[in-house]
């Protein structure tokens, strides 16, 4: 059978093996340990190529007008990809590490002026999962985006730089989407089309502060019994602060307010779904949830490991492509997109001390609800 693939013709293993040239096209020309520094950034790019396939998937399952239950877990599935992927990612930073820093040092001129920064999937992946441009920090004054048109020289890669990242920020969002889906979740067992559906969440979020009041009073109260606080008035300031803090989330006053009441119900419903994630309808959802907020801790992970692998191998150096170096790269573990998600975090209730929660026949059951 002539025509029957072989493993190294189904692989391309012809051309894959003669991809690690470097500057030379040459193998022959490396210095000592140059091929590891190649074969490890190409293995990210091509994980990152994946991750995108899969970022795309999850965002375009969710982005239907109609998302039914039996869509919400192959949404999972695809985000489950992304977090292993990133997870291998941050450990493949171990096998970099085996480069000693004067054995880098002794190629890395050869680099100038490229650039990791220059990594345009890297970018796609930001700008996919709805990373908003004043949130992006600046590559010496200018915009990251903007660096990578100005760098792109008129070759193949040039090219395919500028055009990816322009594909890239027309599409829709992650983010974008999350909120569509949020938005129509069941709240109370109210919808957004449901008349007195502000009432019904007015209602969810005035009852949750209360009781989010209340534990903080009683924590206090347990506080300066067992400790012996001196300054309580001190402390139930801090308390007071968190419940002001709380307030102004929920009520999405950070917003602007032509956003406010879609803002507003789209956070209700992330902190309904998290509060009572045991119901059996909100099972996928939290789970949902829970593999988004995954999603961005491992490339959190990823950004952290990455920089201390760099101050590792070269310490505090300007980077070859005349970035801060370890700085900037400390910076961007900062980055956060689904800030809604995590912000949840602080305003959760212990199950005991929920909302009583009206119509809970309708979470019982699984069925179409949160189209």
């Amino acid at each position: 059978m002539p025509d029957a693939p072989t493993y190294w013709d189904y692989l391309r293993l012809d051309k894959l093996l003669d991809l690690q040239g470097g500057v030379e096209d040459d193998e022959t020309q490396h210095l000592p340990d140059e091929l590891l520094f190649i074969v490890v950034h190409q293995t990210y790019e091509l994980w990152f190529k994946l991750i995108l396939r899969s970022l795309r998937a999850a965002r375009d399952s969710l982005a239907q007008p109609l998302v039914d239950e039996q869509t919400v877990p192959t949404v999972a599935h695809h985000l489950r990809r992304i977090n292993s992927t990133l997870r291998l990612g941050v450990h493949q930073f171990e096998v970099m590490e085996t480069l000693a820093p004067q054995d880098f040092l002794a190629f890395r001129d050869k680099l100038v002026p490229s650039s990791g920064f220059q990594s345009f999937q890297m970018r796609e992946i930001e700008i996919l999962m709805g990373l908003e441009d004043a949130a992006r920090l600046r590559y010496g004054g200018v915009d990251p985006l903007q660096h990578i048109n100005d760098t792109a020289h008129d070759t193949p890669a040039g090219r395919l730089a500028q055009q990816r990242i322009a594909d890239a920020r027309a599409e829709r969002t992650m983010l974008a989407v999350l909120h569509d889906w949020l938005y129509r979740t069941p709240i109370m067992g109210s919808t957004p089309s449901d008349s007195g559906d502000d009432q019904v969440i007015q209602a969810f979020v005035d009852d949750y502060l209360d009781r989010l009041a209340q534990g903080h009073t009683a924590n206090l109260e347990r506080l300066v019994e067992t400790l012996g606080l001196q300054h309580a008035d001190s402390m139930k300031s801090r308390f007071d602060r968190l419940v002001t803090a709380a307030r102004s989330f929920l009520d999405a006053s950070d917003v602007d307010p032509g956003l406010r009441r879609r803002i507003r119900r789209v956070r209700a419903a992330a902190l309904f779904i998290e509060s009572y994630r045991r119901l059996p309808l909100l099972a996928w959802p939290r789970l949902l949830l829970d593999l988004v907020v995954e999603m961005e801790e491992q490339l959190v992970l990823w950004r952290h490991r990455h920089a201390r692998m760099v101050e590792r191998l070269i310490g505090r150096r300007v980077g070859t492509g005349g970035s801060g170096g370890v700085e900037y790269l400390d910076k961007t573990g900062a980055y956060r997109v689904f800030r809604d998600l995590w912000a949840i975090r602080t305003v959760l209730l212990p199950a005991h001390n929920l909302p009583e929660l009206r119509d809970p026949d309708y979470y019982r059951f699984i069925a179409s609800r949160n189209g």
